[in-house]
């Protein structure tokens, strides 16, 4: 039985719509409260002004657990447009988080490859945890979409989960990643193996350094940035 391609979009959106329900939790428990932690650094990595008002876009946005970090850090944000592949983890960050904010947040359900998002038309570009579900191919395309979405003078920051080669507790992690959350998923979710997939997503990944090549050749200034020794990693900048 031939493979599936993990990169698929339909593949990726069905592995995210069926764990969306306990994504949160799980995300949160296993990674001991480093994905909240990472998202606040992310968050704060865009660095934008106090001055003027801003909007833009939070690209593979999940359940939009950086909307609350962004709207509190940048009270002169007027707008973030959410995209997202997966209907169920929007419905979830709707519950959870959307009510209170819906008059600044806005939701696109779409392939963020294939979006027609305007040319020019965001301060700002953020994104935690989605790069891992692109192939090398499927960055260059979000590398382009990139720069042609932000205004100039827009700035940008994106997170991710990454394999920190060199770090002598290296073997450790990616236990955790390979061995410690199949367990729990099994024992405790009884899921279809979408939270395990997330671990090897984030193995095949590496880190964001390739990601950060490729902005700059979009012309794009880009800084690589390792976050906790390097489990995760992301690219933040701007376009001149």
């Amino acid at each position: 039985m031939p493979q599936p391609d993990i990169y698929d979009p339909a593949y990726v959106k069905g592995v995210f719509d069926r764990c969306s329900g306990k994504y949160i939790a799980f995300s949160y428990v296993c990674s001991m409260g480093f994905t909240e932690r990472w998202r606040k650094q992310c968050v704060a990595a865009l660095d934008l002004e106090s001055t003027g008002r801003f909007s833009g876009y939070d690209l593979m946005a999940g359940t939009g657990e950086a909307w609350p970090h962004l709207i509190e850090q940048y009270a002169n944000i007027d707008r973030i447009i959410a995209v997202d592949i997966s209907s169920g983890m929007h419905r979830h960050a709707m519950d959870r988080l959307h009510q209170m904010r819906a008059h600044k947040i806005d939701f696109v359900e779409d392939d963020v490859l294939t979006s027609k998002l305007a040319t020019g038309s965001a301060d700002f570009i953020i994104s935690n945890f989605g790069l891992k579900t692109f192939n090398p191919t499927q960055h260059e395309q979000l590398a382009q979409l990139v720069a042609n979405t932000l205004r100039s003078g827009g700035k940008f920051s994106f997170i991710e989960a990454s394999d920190p080669k060199g770090w002598w507790l290296r073997p450790l992690y990616l236990f955790h990643l390979k061995a410690v959350l199949p367990l729990v998923e099994r024992l405790f979710l009884r899921g279809a193996k979408d939270f395990s997939m997330i671990g090897q997503y984030s193995t095949n990944f590496g880190d964001a350094s390739d990601f950060a090549e490729m902005l700059r050749r979009q012309g794009l200034k880009a800084e690589f940035r390792k976050y906790f020794f390097g489990c995760a990693t992301g690219v933040v900048g701007s376009k001149p």
